[in-house]
């Protein structure tokens, strides 16, 4: 099993860990470490603390999305999703949260606000060449393919 080193900071202070909810939770959920209560109004995006820094191994990065329940029930998500935290990264880990809502969404302390998953990258080379080989697809776009 992957070991990540984790820093809680001060403001962090009580909170959980990110943790897997289930058995099978291929995301662990982070969670607001804010001071106070506030709200995001309609339409508007703030950057949410989770008082956590970490150091994620060389070769991965952890994905910060938004988690289903937020998107469906309250139309939340996360602005650039998914966000990356590169494992050379040691500040604190914040969750840009997006309220499509029509209402204002109250955020508090301790509430689930995305989810993190760490993947394994690879690095790449790009070699410029002056034809590419051939494909099925060829240069077909956006709905290339019929499908929807």
């Amino acid at each position: 099993m992957l070991k990540v080193q984790v820093k809680v900071l001060p403001h962090g202070e009580g909170m959980p860990l990110p943790k897997y909810m289930s058995g099978h939770a291929a995301g662990m959920d982070l969670y607001a470490a804010v001071k106070a209560d506030f709200t995001i109004p309609s339409g508007e995006w703030k950057l949410v603390p989770t008082g956590l820094s970490m150091a994620i191994p060389e070769g991965y990065e952890a994905q910060v999305r938004p988690r289903s329940g937020l998107a469906l029930k309250q139309g939340v998500s996360v602005l650039n999703t998914p966000g990356t935290v590169d494992a050379d990264y040691r500040g604190e880990v914040g969750v840009i949260l997006m309220n499509h809502s029509k209402t204002g969404l109250v955020v508090k302390r301790g509430d689930r606000i995305a989810q993190m998953i760490i993947n394994k990258i690879e690095r790449i080379e790009f070699e410029e060449v002056e034809e590419l080989p051939e494909s099925g697809r060829g240069s077909g776009g956006f709905g290339h393919t019929g499908k929807n």
